[in-house]
């Protein structure tokens, strides 16, 4: 059975899914308030290093394995980013790789990785997946390499795109709990809870800010504090599906696909670089997949080698 993720409705994904999570325990308060000194936040304070190249990682569910082969590709040609943020699955991938897991690492996660490691049953909340595990994996990985999971302290800058429920203001989370960011950011609305953060509802952005580059220059600003005249390189990686070369069958999917295109569009035009690889339109959770869409993600990505190059410089 084929699906197109992140193009189809809530309910689509969520029965690709349930079969899984159901087997991954209960979570018996998924809306915790997270109020300690730990909780993510904003935090915008100068660096003792510049950020000068910003990777931006967005959202794209199944297809946002196709970050790891990127990434893979961007390590081989030496390539290094000095700020990443992520939405959604590029917030999970983008949290580890500034915590130093390397992209075979990540690859190697990316193919053991099951959906009983993502959430659990929510008895209660406005969702029913909690993504609690998700951010036990985070803050495990994160804690064993840095000695903290704490997004300020990690090696290369990190921040998490989130969307204040409520408001439908889009933010990034860069002070704190890295694991609790990465949970807020891939809070899919609908089918996992929203994260509590001091009182406040925090859930995926894609419906808002799939590609958030405008925010990514803002906070690099920031960090930047007195050397805030850096040339800032934003090169950004669109794991969205190719809409253009949608197959036939993929019609009822088309306005959701305009939607994100026209966001992800908005926030591309401020980056210095944005690469879109080619990968299958349908999707699905099979290890086949996974392996198949790295793969274009790491050949795509070699193949612009010399522009890559050129805007990183």
């Amino acid at each position: 059975m084929q699906f197109s993720a992140y193009t189809s409705t809530i309910s689509r994904r969520t029965a690709v899914l349930s079969a899984g999570f159901a087997l991954a325990g209960c979570s018996i308060n998924p809306d915790y308030n997270h109020s300690g000194d730990d909780a993510p936040k904003q935090l915008v304070t100068a660096r003792d290093k510049p950020i000068r190249n910003i990777w931006v990682l967005s959202s794209g569910g199944p297809r946002g394995f196709v970050h790891v082969g990127v990434l893979k590709a961007l390590e081989e040609i030496g390539a290094k980013p000095d700020l990443i943020v992520g939405g959604s699955v590029g917030a999970l991938i983008g949290a580890l790789y500034a915590g130093g897991v390397k992209a075979k690492e990540l690859e190697e996660m990316s193919l053991s990785l099951g959906v009983t490691d993502m959430g659990r049953l929510a008895l209660t909340g406005d969702g029913k997946f909690a993504g609690t595990p998700l951010a036990g994996i985070v803050n495990r990985e994160l804690t064993q390499r840095c000695g903290t999971c704490e997004m300020h302290k990690l090696p290369i800058a990190f921040a998490a795109a989130v969307v204040e429920r409520e408001s439908r203001k889009s933010l990034l989370l860069n002070h704190g709990d890295a694991g609790v960011a990465v949970q807020a950011s891939c809070a899919i609305e609908g089918m996992f809870t929203p994260v509590r953060i001091r009182g406040m509802q925090y859930v995926d952005a894609d419906l808002v800010m799939p590609l958030p580059v405008r925010l990514a220059k803002q906070l690099a600003i920031g960090l930047n504090g007195a050397n805030n005249g850096q040339q800032l390189r934003v090169l950004a990686l669109d794991a969205s599906a190719n809409e253009a070369k949608a197959p036939p069958g993929a019609e009822r999917f088309r306005d959701s696909d305009l939607r994100k295109r026209t966001l992800t569009v908005a926030d591309a035009h401020f980056a210095d670089l944005t690469l879109h690889p080619d990968m299958s339109y349908w999707v699905n959770a099979s290890r086949e997949f996974r392996e198949r869409t790295i793969a274009q993600g790491y050949a795509f990505t070699l193949a612009q080698e010399a522009k890559i190059k050129a805007v990183l410089a």
